[in-house]
């Protein structure tokens, strides 16, 4: 087994956060909130919405993304937004 020097968290390798956060935050952007229950409903509504093709979306980019990222010495990695919402 080969050990690949990289570091412990990368923003390049994190695809839920740009992916799934990105359109939740657009999506939670102007509306108000008046307890923590009521914005965590909305939140797991929101991910129930989703179609099957929004995570996979997600999911089959992450490979891609880890070897370009790696290959670049853990350098800054540019991806595509999935366009499915």
């Amino acid at each position: 087994m080969q050990v690949l020097d990289h570091t412990p968290y990368s923003s390049n390798l994190a695809p839920s956060d740009f992916n799934l956060f990105l359109y939740l935050k657009r999506h939670l952007a102007r509306q108000n909130f008046h307890d923590d229950d009521e914005i965590k409903n909305e939140v797991e509504m929101w991910f129930r919405q989703q179609a099957v093709d929004f995570y996979d979306c997600g999911i089959q980019k992450l490979v891609p993304r880890l070897n370009k990222c790696l290959d670049n010495g853990g350098n800054f990695v540019e991806y595509k937004v999935c366009t499915s919402t």
